[in-house]
């Protein structure tokens, strides 16, 4: 409502504009009121539809009491798949977010015929790409299942405009079966045409840093959108009618309008892909630091730090690792502050692939020494091309070098490089 101020006006300078009144077609008419409607309230929600055949306004679909167990069934069928792909990572696409009256009726089918089925898998694939919306009441269903312990926590609360109303929404004290480990990695796949409950479900669990979110900006819609029929004629408002306060974006943060951005962005056809992409990187994060704390054991020179970097690595919050370049760059900024030593450093370098997965290379491989001629021309040459000896003003001996041979090197060429570099 803050965002009306002026509004009145606006339109009352519009009723006078006979340039908009002068408009016949109805269409046009529908078009041009929307977009002045947008502009003057920054909504791209807000649209106003000319619907000569509608008589009434368009009603809700079948409420659920309505419809029988099998109809119900039915229609979850459609909305809700679920499958175990490679890697022991579990897939779930849902279509349509049932309300709270669907789920409880049903609650037991899913637990048993979709809940158990992930419930052993490793990782787990929330897929929202195609769900434009659903019921409110979904949310702290979906949400329960993924938050960990049995602690209620508050993650929304909604304004109900019509009503006047804020509604709290809380985790569910207890769920049926089990909730999903939080050892194990969650990713929520978004595109452009995920909407209203959805987004804020991935919203909530980007926010509790629950789940990865991979792939498109969301729509940015609402909870709650309505068809209003103005006056009496065939022109109607689709307006948002609700509208979520936080509390988890801190109250000035929301997706509404703007959308979720995703923690890792990407086209929505690539999310799965790049989703598999990073549980792998995930997957194989224990190993990197059970590698790195035997590497910093067995060779690191500053045996006093040891201790400490250990405890670091074992501490760290690797949540946000999603790319091999973000693990680097935490490990680095881990180990150098506790050690305060840069010579201390993680890189990435050619992976080899092992039975257990990427591997780094445990050592750089020594330089390559160069072939010493068995020409004695061509020896005095080498040494030559190795070695910048020159006097400076002031009978100042200047000698450079950029790399050190080893001892069988030295040995060969020791009589020319006594000539040509010490002597002068």
């Amino acid at each position: 409502p803050e965002n009306l101020m002026g509004m009145q006006a606006v339109i009352e300078q519009a009723m006078k504009s006979r340039e908009i009144l002068g408009i016949s077609d109805p269409q046009t008419m529908a078009r041009v009121l929307t977009d002045g409607v947008q502009n003057s309230l920054n909504d791209p929600r807000l649209v106003i539809s000319y619907e000569p055949s509608t008589l009434e306004a368009p009603q809700p679909a079948s409420a659920p009491t309505n419809l029988s167990q099998e109809e119900l069934l039915a229609g979850l069928q459609t909305s809700i798949h679920h499958k175990v792909l490679e890697g022991n990572v579990g897939y779930l696409r849902v279509d349509d977010l049932p309300g709270q009256e669907v789920l409880s009726r049903l609650g037991s089918f899913l637990v048993t015929h979709v809940w158990k089925q992930l419930m052993g898998t490793s990782a787990l694939v929330l897929d929202l790409r195609q769900c434009p919306g659903g019921h409110v009441s979904s949310i702290p269903y979906v949400i329960s299942y993924l938050h960990p312990g049995n602690t209620v926590l508050h993650v929304d609360t909604i304004y109900d405009r019509p009503s006047n109303t804020t509604t709290e929404i809380w985790t569910l004290p207890q769920v049926l079966g089990e909730r999903y480990s939080a050892e194990k990695d969650v990713v929520v796949l978004t595109s452009g045409r995920t909407g209203g409950v959805a987004e804020d479900i991935a919203y909530i669990l980007k926010q509790m840093r629950r789940a990865i979110v991979v792939g498109e900006r969301t729509e940015g819609g609402a909870l709650d959108l309505q068809k209003l029929r103005i006056g009496q004629s065939n022109f109607f408002l689709t307006v948002p009618v609700s509208r979520s306060l936080g509390p988890l974006g801190g109250g000035s943060q929301t997706w509404e309008g703007s959308g979720v951005l995703p923690c890792v962005g990407t086209p929505a056809e690539q999310a799965l892909e790049k989703a598999m992409a990073i549980l792998t990187l995930r997957r194989s994060l224990p190993g990197v630091v059970r590698r790195l704390q035997e590497a910093l054991q067995e060779s690191y020179t500053l045996v006093d730090r040891v201790p400490a970097l250990l405890h670091r690595l074992a501490s760290m919050d690797y949540s946000t690792v999603v790319s091999e370049e973000d693990l680097i760059t935490k490990l680095n900024a881990g180990l150098q502050a506790v050690s305060e030593d840069p010579r201390l450093l993680v890189r990435a370098v050619g992976p080899r692939e092992t039975s257990s997965g990427p591997e780094a290379e445990d050592h750089e491989p020594p330089e390559a020494q160069p072939d010493v001629p068995k020409d004695e021309a061509a020896q005095r040459a080498l040494v030559d091309s190795v070695f910048q000896v020159s006097v400076l003003p002031g009978n100042v001996g200047y000698l450079r070098f950029d790399s050190f041979a080893n001892d069988s090197v030295l040995g060969v060429l020791g009589p020319y490089m006594l000539s040509q570099v010490w002597e002068p």
